[in-house]
């Protein structure tokens, strides 16, 4: 296992949500955090309550940051669960969206994504307009080592659970028994007005617009999954999004590459490279 560290966060704040939003400050963005030292402060929850992960009572860990109105801004959440013998298991799990990119350009420049080893050049922010067919802005482009074009576009994967299914369907069962670290990470997940309504617009959009790049005017097209937490065994597109899952296996179909990237974080705020390639399925549960 190749680990290395990506990039280290100094000086993070611990602290236990109360609210979310604020009681001073009703935006959905921001949260009261409670301190170590009883001290009450107002946060940036960059990632909204992240399903639970920054919600009221989760534990969670902050950089300083200044603001007019935040004085932290949320990165991680501390996520815990007791076991059958008692035991409690812990992992750190990167909930600030934008560090995935972060994370992504610094495995880059350190030559670690396998399937683009050695590339020419990269640039941050692409936006490609075809009328008609595309009309978005990517994460990267670049040229690889063949010197060929590629555009790659980054996912932040936060979420896992013993099984791929609706909140609702997994409260009432019972996980402890299960290895803790047999997870399987999802993407997408989030609020939608309607059932059959994709979960993020956004994503599908960006899939589907790679893989009219890929078929149509035969561009090196890759999606990479940053999946943040290491309690995972497996990665799949979200069993909740038909849509979605089905736009991934047409983009896979038509050449697009995907990587599923997974990135251990630590209390001290170390972000480390464990592997790009963790198994992506698309299993029922």
């Amino acid at each position: 296992m190749n680990e290395k560290l990506l990039h280290k966060i100094d000086n993070l704040v611990q602290g236990t949500i109360l609210n979310r939003p604020s009681k001073n400050i009703k935006s959905p963005y921001v949260a009261d955090v409670l301190l170590e030292n009883n001290e009450e402060i107002i946060a940036h929850s960059p990632s909204l309550g992240c399903c639970g992960l920054a919600d009221k009572k989760s534990c969670v860990l902050m950089e300083p940051i200044q603001t007019e109105k935040c004085s932290h801004r949320i990165i991680l959440s501390i996520y815990e669960e007791e076991k059958n013998n008692n035991e409690i298991c812990q992992v750190i799990v990167g909930i600030y969206p934008k560090f995935a990119e972060l994370l992504v350009e610094n495995a880059l420049k350190s030559n670690l994504i396998s399937i683009l080893q050695n590339i020419v050049s990269y640039k941050r922010e692409t936006k490609i307009f075809i009328e008609g067919r595309v009309d978005s802005r990517f994460d990267f482009s670049g040229i690889d080592s063949d010197n060929r074009p590629f555009v790659l576009e980054v996912k932040n994967v936060p979420l896992a659970d013993y099984e791929d299914i609706l909140a609702k369907e997994r409260k009432n069962k019972d996980y402890s028994s299960r290895d803790f670290n047999s997870k399987v990470a999802y993407f997408p997940d989030g609020y939608r007005k309607k059932k059959g309504d994709p979960i993020s617009p956004r994503a599908l959009k960006h899939i589907r617009e790679l893989t009219i790049l890929k078929k149509e005017y035969n561009k090196r097209c890759i999606l990479c999954f940053v999946v943040q937490r290491t309690d995972i065994e497996r990665f799949q597109p979200s069993t909740n999004d038909p849509e979605y899952r089905k736009a991934i296996l047409e983009s896979m179909e038509a050449g697009v590459e995907i990587i599923v990237l997974v990135i251990k974080w630590t209390k001290d705020g170390e972000a480390i490279f464990v592997k790009d390639d963790l198994l992506m399925t698309f299993n029922d549960s």
